[in-house]
C-alpha cells in the first residue's frame, strides 16, 4: 500500500465542501492505518461569492489547507501551483464538481499497482430523465462505452483525463501542465501526450468519480466553443489526439470544407438554438463542433 498521498482540488466558482467532507472521512481512517494524508483546496480566482464563502469555512478542517488566490491563472497553472504546495509522495488530482463513489476511493487508490500516474476514470450518476434534455448529460452518457478500464488501457495515453488521477510528484513537477493553456479544454490531452512522449507508464484502474452536477445547456455549449477556440490555437501540438482534428484533417477536398463553413454560417444560430433548448440533439452537437472548428480558419490551409 502507499502511504503517502495529497489530495489536490483546484475550484472555480463552486461550493466543494460536500466533496472535501467525504474526502476528510476517509482520510481519517486511513490516518488511523499509519498512512499520511493532506487535503489542498486552491482557489483559481473564483468571483462567486457564496461559492467563496461556503469553501472558507474549509479552514476549520484540521486536515484541509485552503489557499483562496485572487487571480485566474487557469487550468493548467493552477494544478502545477498545487502540486508545487503538496508535501507527500503521492498526488490525487480531483474535479471540484464530482461526487465520490464510494467509501473505499481512497483506499483503492492506495492498493492499486500503478507506480507512475493512475487514473481511475470518471462516470455518469444515472439520471434517466435528463436524458435528451440536458446536453452535457446525454453526451457523456452516449461516450460511457468509452471510459470502462478495457477501452481506457487499450489507449491509456489518448484517454487520459485529469477529472480524476493520481501521479507520483515527482514526475508531475518535471514534466508540468503547459500553462499556455490558460482557457478552457484540452491541457489534459496535451499533458497524456507528453507522458506518452517522455515514456511515462499510465495505469487506467476502475475507481471512477461520478458526475452528478450537470451545467446548464448554453452553459456547456459556451465551454464547448471555448474549447474549440484552445483546440484550434493548439492544433499543431494536439494532432493525433483529438478525433474531432483527425476529421478536419481527413477532409481534403476544399469544397466541401467550404460548404461545412457555408452551411454553419447559414444556420449555426439554429442549430445553437437547439443545442440550448429543451430537446438537444446530439447529432447536431456533432455537426455544430465541426462547423463552429472550420468557421475558425480562414482558408483551407490554416487548418
Amino acid at each position: 500500500m502507499k502511504k503517502e498521498l495529497s489530495i489536490l482540488i483546484p475550484v472555480f466558482n463552486y461550493d466543494c465542501t460536500a466533496l472535501v467532507d467525504g474526502l476528510s472521512r476517509q482520510s481519517a481512517a486511513l490516518q488511523a492505518e499509519g498512512v499520511r494524508v493532506e487535503i489542498i483546496v486552491a482557489e483559481d480566482g473564483s468571483t462567486n461569492e457564496a461559492a467563496l464563502h461556503a469553501n472558507a469555512a474549509l479552514t476549520a478542517n484540521p486536515l484541509c489547507r485552503y489557499l483562496p488566490r485572487r487571480e485566474n491563472v487557469g487550468r493548467a497553472a493552477i494544478r502545477n501551483y498545487l502540486a508545487q504546495q503538496a508535501n507527500m509522495e503521492w498526488l490525487l488530482f480531483l474535479d471540484c464538481d464530482m461526487q465520490l463513489p464510494d467509501d473505499r476511493f481512497l483506499l483503492n487508490y492506495l492498493n492499486s499497482e500503478g507506480d507512475e500516474v493512475i487514473d481511475g476514470g470518471f462516470a455518469v450518476c444515472p439520471c434517466p430523465e435528463q436524458m435528451g434534455r440536458n446536453l452535457r448529460y446525454s453526451y457523456e452518457w452516449s461516450e460511457m462505452s468509452h471510459h470502462g478500464v478495457a477501452q481506457r488501457q487499450a489507449n491509456p495515453y489518448r484517454s487520459f483525463r485529469t477529472t480524476n488521477f493520481m501521479i507520483r510528484r515527482d514526475i508531475i513537477l518535471a514534466h508540468p501542465f503547459d500553462e499556455r493553456f490558460r482557457h478552457y479544454g484540452y491541457e489534459d490531452v496535451l499533458f497524456g501526450k507528453e507522458l506518452h512522449r517522455h515514456g511515462i507508464a499510465i495505469s487506467h484502474i476502475d475507481n471512477a468519480m461520478m458526475l452528478s452536477d450537470l451545467e446548464t445547456n448554453d452553459v456547456f455549449v459556451s465551454k464547448t466553443e471555448e474549447a474549440l477556440r484552445t483546440l484550434r490555437r493548439f492544433r499543431d501540438d494536439l494532432r493525433g489526439y483529438s478525433q474531432l482534428l483527425t476529421v478536419v484533417d481527413g477532409i481534403h477536398i476544399a469544397p466541401v470544407r467550404w460548404l461545412i463553413r457555408l452551411w454553419h454560417r447559414l444556420f449555426g444560430w439554429l442549430e445553437r438554438r437547439n443545442l440550448c433548448g429543451r430537446h438537444p440533439s446530439l447529432r447536431i452537437f456533432k455537426l455544430y463542433k465541426l462547423g463552429y472548428y472550420l468557421t475558425l480558419t480562414k482558408n483551407d490551409n490554416q487548418s
